[in-house]
């Protein structure tokens, strides 16, 4: 059923922003704020003052709302029929406010990034660019959807390990490229398997995912091969300290336990991908939190109170088989 115009919640409601937050996915503010968070962990010195940590922390949370409610506008054919609680999908809030919005979020986002760095603030407008093309390459390069979107997730780090950094340096350490490469697969598969909930409605509206194409047993076996490569470079970073290695351990364990329920379960719809995607998101901020900590042990505090949070949000979410 289509609503009329005036029943759109307008922008200056409070109802709209209710609305707006559901959109923006809380539970997966955690998927950006782990990755910018190890960023920033591994930039930060002894001499970079904390508030500029925290400071830097909120665009990162905040940006992975922003950009899925961007996304979101761009795809409502499909989202229309798998994820029909979605405001956008409900039309009781309207395209242009949730762009509106969404763009607004992300520059101010990029503008105080830019403050903190100038090169973030570049990497945050790639970052943009690659958010609002997302849903073109999905519907039309099988091959894209995944490694299109973990490129956007992998600038995270990057853009945090600046922002912690002086403004001169413009160099991104050798060290590093192993812990992006983590962000990159890890995200990718996050995003391959999450097309698994889908098929149905990626096939009905044109969407030509790797699932779509290919079908679930083989797209769990490229999510095996993803995953593998994660946890083989996560590891082979040799990483010390006891959070670290308890975080990596509890990631290695869950990844693999959803790997395998993928493999095993008999319902090949949103319910059976339900525990495999659960399980990716749950393995990419746990392992960011442990590459976290590796850099920065004295933040364990934070970092426990930070996943009971994802754990809760994750809990609360209004559709149990949407991740």
């Amino acid at each position: 059923m289509k609503y009329p115009v005036k029943k759109y919640h307008p922008l200056y409601s409070g109802s709209f922003w209710v609305a707006y937050s559901v959109q923006m996915r809380p539970y997966l503010l955690f998927v950006s704020g782990a990755a910018g968070a190890m960023g920033i962990a591994m930039g930060k010195t002894s001499v970079t003052p904390e508030w500029k940590c925290w400071l830097a922390f909120v665009p990162f949370f905040l940006g992975y709302g922003f950009g899925q409610a961007l996304t979101d506008c761009f795809q409502t054919d499909t989202d229309k029929l798998s994820a029909p609680y979605r405001p956008l999908s409900r039309e009781i809030i309207s395209i242009g406010s949730v762009m509106f919005i969404s763009v607004s979020g992300l520059l101010l986002s990029g503008l105080l990034i830019c403050w903190l760095h100038p090169l973030s603030f570049w990497l945050s407008i790639a970052s943009v660019f690659g958010l609002s093309t997302y849903s073109l390459v999905k519907k039309h390069l099988w091959f894209g959807g995944p490694f299109y979107n973990a490129w956007i997730v992998l600038l995270l780090p990057v853009m945090g390990y600046f922002v912690s950094q002086p403004q001169t340096d413009w160099e991104f350490p050798t060290y590093g490229y192993g812990y992006i490469l983590i962000t990159f697969f890890g995200y990718a598969n996050f995003v391959l398997i999450g097309y698994l909930k889908d098929i149905e409605a990626d096939k009905a509206t044109g969407y030509k995912t790797f699932p779509v194409v290919f079908g679930w047993n083989r797209t769990m076996l490229v999510g095996d091969a993803f995953a593998l490569i994660t946890l083989v470079v996560f590891w082979r970073l040799k990483e010390t300290g006891l959070w670290t290695i308890l975080f990596g351990a509890a990631a290695t364990l869950i990844m693999v336990f959803g790997q395998v329920a993928g493999h095993l379960t008999k319902q090949k719809n949103e319910h059976g991908a339900l525990v495999p995607i659960v399980s990716t998101v749950r393995g990419f901020i746990l392992l960011h939190i442990a590459m976290t900590l590796h850099f920065q042990p004295a933040w364990h505090w934070p970092a426990l109170a930070f996943y009971a949070l994802f754990e809760w949000s994750l809990h609360k979410r209004p559709s149990k088989y949407q991740v």
